[in-house]
Formats: C-alpha cells, sequence, structure tokens
C-alpha cells in the first residue's frame, strides 16, 4: 500500500465516525445550519449585546479593561515560565471566527484567552472612540449612530472585529475617502510576547504602529484601539447605475470614485455579476428631511431580499435613487454574508424562507 493511501486510511473507529459526520456537515449543511448554528448564533448574539448593555449601564468598562489585560500578561507569564517551547496565539475557537479556514497551528501553540468585547469610552470633544478587540462592527454602529457619529470605514458585515480589520485588513465603500480601516486607527494597545503593554501611534513608537495592519497578530496581542469618528446623517441617498459593458463600467466607477467638493461621494460601490454587467453605486449621507419618502427602502428588514439580489433586479430599468436607513446600508451584505449564504442554504432568499428565518437571519 502506498504511503498516500496508509494517510487516507481512516486509523480506527473515531476517524471513521468524524469522516462520517464532517461529510454529511458539509453535504447537508444547509440543513445543518438551520437546526444548529442559527439557533445557537440567535442566543450568541442576544447573550453579547446584553453583555455589552449591562457593563455600560453597571460597570466602569476602562476599570474592567485593566482588569482583563492584566489577566493576559499573567498567562503569558506563566507560558514564560513553563518554557515549553510553544508559540502563543488566541484561544479564540475557530467556530467564532468569520473565516471558514482551518486553523491547525492552534493545535501546537499554547492558547491565551482575550476575553476584550467592550466598547471602552466615546470622546465627545476629541471625536474619537476607544474599544476592545473583539467589538465587531454590529456594536460600533448600534453605540455611535444614535449620538450622530459614525467611524470612517465601518465594513459591511456586523459580525467583524476591530481586531481582526486591525490586524487583517478592513475596506469599505468609504474607503475612496479614509483609506483602509487601520488609516482611520489612532492608537493601538499592544501586549507583547514578553508580557509587556505598549501604546503605539504614528508619533509614539511608529515602527510597531505601521507594522501592525497585515500582520494578524504575529506582533502581539491587540488589547484596544482609539478610532477617528466622524459626523453622519440618518439616511444614505443611493443612486444605482446599471452598466452592461465592461469598459463603461470601470470608466464610471473611476469617475465617481474621483469626483471631490459638493459632487463627491461618501461612498462608492460596485457589484460585478458577470465580465460586462456591473451595477455601481455612488452613495451620501442625507437628513430625514431629504427623503423622498416613496423612495424609502429599509433593505434590513428581515422580509427583505438579500441586498445583491435586489441589486441585480435593477438592470434593463436605468438609474434609480434610493433612500435607505445607514444601519441598513452600513449591514446591507450581512443577511447573506456578501452571496455566500446561497451556496449554504439555496432557497434561503425564497419569500417563504424569509418569512419562516428572516428574523433571525436578519
Amino acid at each position: 500500500m502506498s504511503e498516500v493511501s496508509k494517510e487516507a486510511k481512516p486509523n480506527g473507529i473515531g476517524d471513521w465516525i468524524y469522516n462520517i459526520a464532517t461529510d454529511f456537515a458539509t453535504e447537508q449543511r444547509g440543513w445543518f445550519v438551520l437546526i444548529f448554528v442559527l439557533p445557537f448564533s440567535l442566543l450568541f448574539d442576544v447573550y453579547y449585546s446584553f453583555r455589552a448593555w449591562a457593563v455600560r449601564k453597571f460597570y466602569s468598562a476602562p476599570k474592567l479593561h485593566e482588569q482583563r489585560v492584566k489577566g493576559i500578561q499573567a498567562q503569558i507569564k506563566q507560558w514564560r515560565e513553563e518554557n515549553k517551547g510553544t508559540k502563543l496565539c488566541t484561544a479564540r475557537g475557530g467556530w467564532q471566527s468569520i473565516s471558514p479556514s482551518l486553523r491547525p497551528y492552534k493545535q501546537k501553540a499554547t492558547g491565551i484567552s482575550i476575553n476584550l468585547y467592550d466598547i471602552l469610552e466615546f470622546d465627545d470633544v476629541k471625536k474619537t472612540i476607544r474599544v476592545e478587540p473583539m467589538v465587531n462592527m454590529g456594536m460600533i454602529s448600534h453605540f455611535l449612530i444614535p449620538k450622530g457619529y459614525t467611524i470612517p470605514v465601518l465594513p459591511e458585515m456586523d459580525d467583524l472585529t476591530v481586531g481582526g480589520l486591525m490586524m487583517g485588513v478592513g475596506i469599505e465603500t468609504s474607503s475612496h475617502k479614509y483609506g483602509l480601516f487601520n488609516d482611520t486607527v489612532i492608537e493601538a494597545e499592544i501586549i507583547l510576547a514578553d508580557g509587556s503593554v505598549v501604546k503605539c501611534s504614528k508619533e509614539k513608537n511608529s515602527d510597531l504602529f505601521d507594522a501592525l495592519p497585515w500582520s494578524y497578530g504575529t506582533l502581539g496581542f491587540l488589547a484596544s484601539v482609539t478610532i477617528q469618528c466622524i459626523p453622519c446623517k440618518p439616511y444614505v441617498r443611493v443612486e444605482y447605475i446599471p452598466c452592461e459593458n465592461w469598459k463603461e463600467s470601470t470608466e464610471i466607477f473611476q469617475r465617481e470614485c474621483l469626483k471631490e467638493g459638493e459632487e463627491g461621494h461618501d461612498f462608492v460601490e460596485a457589484l460585478m455579476y458577470t465580465r460586462d454587467k456591473m451595477v455601481i453605486m455612488p452613495a451620501r449621507f442625507v437628513d430625514a428631511s431629504e427623503v423622498e419618502s416613496s423612495k424609502m427602502n429599509s433593505i434590513g428588514l428581515w422580509y427583505k431580499p438579500w441586498f445583491y439580489k435586489h441589486v441585480e433586479g435593477l438592470f434593463g430599468g436605468g438609474k434609480r435613487v434610493e433612500y435607505i436607513p445607514l444601519r441598513h446600508y452600513f449591514h446591507r451584505h450581512t443577511k447573506s454574508i456578501f452571496w455566500e449564504l446561497e451556496e449554504i442554504i439555496p432557497i434561503g432568499n425564497h419569500p417563504l424562507f424569509r418569512f419562516l428565518f428572516g428574523k433571525y437571519l436578519g
């Protein structure tokens, strides 16, 4: 028997059961998501929403932050004392990540619990918000929009975390104005492998600060970041420009991105369906007084179709304008995970499915 065959052959009943279970979960992933993932993700979201509210209401988030950072330092100190020769990584389970990739390196590394989930403070004078790395985009938009503010680059998915966007990469339809997510970060707090806590910015420890984006946690554990905020308005005016010619599409997209001043846009997005079919969507903040009620579309409501499907239906109809509530616009791709959910649950955009399960996916 070849070496390849030996490796592929299950070593025992445990491996056989594991292979059967994983194959079933993959092939029948739609049912798996409906029966298991959907209810548990809902409970998970409810728990952390309540927890965030309780911390802000009854406790001092900055004081709790200091205690949690000391707890992380203690874990690192223990790792150094044991000196087992392992590397460090977060103890966060793969199921908590938005990425479906496997992480075999975690089995050989020492996991450090990073329980940093809170919004620490909003500075109304400096117009900044300080948050822990596990704070996600949904939490930030819920917190800031009622105050009349947002962060300049707020990526579309509710569950994308500050830590992932800072230590990896984050982009949004406002990036033509503000750059990547890390370009809006003013200061970062890092816990290094020796257990020390370092704050860095463009002015202080700038070499570390500049190296953090795309580092994926290789330089240390992110403890908090301070992000610049900008004023916002409660609605977004979106213009849909369907194009069915690749050259025309790219020229329009470039032109809309480069507009400045009063003609400039707060957001510019393009969805491409084939090589020649693209919908370009320049958009800007507007007040309630500017909204045309007949053109209002609350796309985030549970019974609304997936956003990319809604946009796809605009081909052949010419330009069109809609007004969308700001949070709905920010998280317009959350319900469908862009277009990934169609691969997991092919009937997910059917009106009956949205009626039965849309409240939990919305």
